[in-house]
């Protein structure tokens, strides 16, 4: 089947197109052009209708959401290893940690880029709670084991590690010693320097 991929590398598609590099099955890229429009075009809405990338086409199953996506990979190729399979013990921490990433992590970088914080007396209102506990939540994910779900490397990584990473690199993450050691060692892994090289020579081309 042929596996389409709609992204712009300046968007969450860089992190799909870290996971596709690490499942290695052949894509072909649809680069679309956001200040042009691109994304609302009639074409582009019927994948997606909120015009939004990244999406994927999979034969006919079409899927967006960024955590959406590396999940249905990682469960579509699980010769990826990518993903606990369902009776292992590590899917739960798999699931709690992508979801995470998707959720409270995701939710408090992004308020943090544009100054936006939860007043104290609100914070039982809010899904994250304070930014501060997220990040200490983060750390300890981050402590327990080589990967957040154990000894295996999945899915869960690529999302918390690409966010955390974003997060580091615009200072919107305190550089604790954690996230720095977790981020190289995941940063490190061929797919993902492959993933980083073909997006930035996309740059250029996709203003």
């Amino acid at each position: 089947m042929e596996l389409v991929f709609y992204t712009n590398p300046m968007s969450r598609g860089r992190i799909v197109r870290w996971m596709l590099e690490e499942i290695g099955y052949p894509y072909r890229t649809e680069i679309l052009h956001l200040a042009a429009g691109d994304a609302k075009t009639p074409e582009f809405l019927a994948i997606n209708p909120m015009g939004k990338v990244p999406a994927i086409r999979l034969g006919d199953t079409v899927v967006t959401e960024t955590a959406a996506i590396v999940a249905y990979l990682a469960d579509v190729f699980p010769e990826a290893e990518l993903a606990p399979l369902a009776t292992d013990p590590r899917r739960g921490a798999y699931f709690r940690w992508l979801f995470f990433g998707a959720g409270p992590l995701e939710a408090a970088i992004t308020n943090k880029r544009f100054s936006f914080t939860i007043p104290p007396e609100h914070a039982r209102f809010c899904g994250y709670g304070s930014f501060e506990t997220v990040m200490d939540m983060m750390e300890y994910a981050v402590t327990q084991s080589s990967y957040l779900a154990g000894d295996q490397f999945t899915a869960a990584d690529i999302y918390c590690g690409a966010m955390l990473g974003f997060g580091l690199r615009f200072e919107l993450v305190e550089k604790r010693p954690a996230f720095t050691k977790y981020w190289a060692h995941i940063n490190a892994r061929p797919a993902a320097l492959r993933a980083a090289e073909i997006d930035d020579a996309l740059l250029p081309k996709a203003a």
